[in-house]
């Protein structure tokens, strides 16, 4: 299908990259992906992995979003500041140095200035504009799980506000670097993960002003009541995603809520959102990213 190739997206993170050629209808002809993420790479990689990565046979234009315009990245695509029109992502694009056979721009991430609640986001912008062509005249809150958790307030495909948990990063690191590490089980799953998920997100609901003391009880448990590494694990994911959104709860209004996240996260935030009597809406976060992707492109020049 690489020879109905019109042009080819990207999505390049931290720790991977995503690529799909695209057609004249932005419906996908081909998907590769690659672990040499950001954090393996320096400017100077990124044409050679991209050349690697993407058939020799397609010379097109390439939309890139995400980590590949960090500082650190590729080359730097400037923020845009809130409040931001996510259709304008396409004129604050910036064209990289690339081989000949590839025309590439990368999309610009959007910052918060706003002194004390200072933050920045890549990748996710892409994902609204996307939320917002699958979901025309949305206007709400949008979640947005992952290692770095987003929380946005979207009119239409204009984003008003987010803020940032980093939620799956603290959860890595606990698992790691505490005392909790002897409690946890390797993959997290086991017979007793679910019961571990339920008791965590209750705790975590209930009083996420309790989260540091909370968090010991899965080694207690562990020790006094014969809780098993797979229940002390879920119940780690539960606590943390519960205080989580607990802490979102009064800034979520009765409109159904947009998960845009990966199956098993989202399903996860779906469960503790639903708790608190909050509807909410799965959004493949893949789809979304071809749709925010296909939108810029459609409104960039040629060549």
């Amino acid at each position: 299908m690489a020879d109905r190739t019109e042009w080819i997206a990207v999505d390049w993170g931290t720790s991977n990259l995503r690529a799909w050629g695209m057609d004249a209808d932005d419906r996908p002809t081909f998907e590769a992906g690659d672990e040499r993420g950001m954090s393996r790479l320096t400017p100077a990689d990124y044409p050679r992995v991209l050349s690697e990565l993407i058939p020799e046979a397609t010379p097109r234009a390439v939309l890139v979003c995400g980590m590949a315009g960090a500082r650190q990245g590729w080359i730097e695509a400037p923020y845009l500041d809130l409040p931001a029109e996510l259709a304008g992502l396409g004129a604050a694009a910036v064209a990289a140095p690339a081989d000949a056979r590839f025309r590439v721009r990368i999309l610009p991430g959007v910052s918060r200035r706003e002194a004390g609640h200072e933050d920045v986001m890549r990748g996710e912008e892409t994902q609204l504009l996307g939320l917002a062509r699958l979901r025309p005249g949305f206007e709400g809150m949008v979640c947005m799980p992952g290692t770095h958790s987003k929380w946005a307030r979207l009119e239409g495909s204009r984003l008003i506000g987010f803020s940032t948990a980093m939620t799956g990063e603290l959860f890595g690191a606990i698992g790691a670097h505490t005392v909790l590490r002897h409690s946890l089980a390797g993959d997290g799953t086991g017979p007793a993960t679910d019961d571990g998920i339920d008791e965590g997100l209750t705790a975590g609901l209930a009083r996420p002003e309790r989260l540091t003391s909370a968090l010991f009880r899965a080694r207690a448990a562990a020790l006094l009541a014969d809780k098993g590494p797979d229940w002390c694990t879920g119940y780690l994911s539960g606590l943390l995603v519960g205080a989580e959104v607990a802490g979102y709860r009064a800034e979520i209004d009765a409109t159904p809520v947009p998960i845009v996240g990966s199956a098993r996260l989202s399903l996860l935030y779906a469960a503790a959102l639903n708790r608190l009597g909050i509807a909410t809406e799965t959004i493949d976060a893949t789809q979304a990213t071809l749709a925010g992707l296909s939108a810029v492109h459609r409104q960039l020049p040629p060549g």
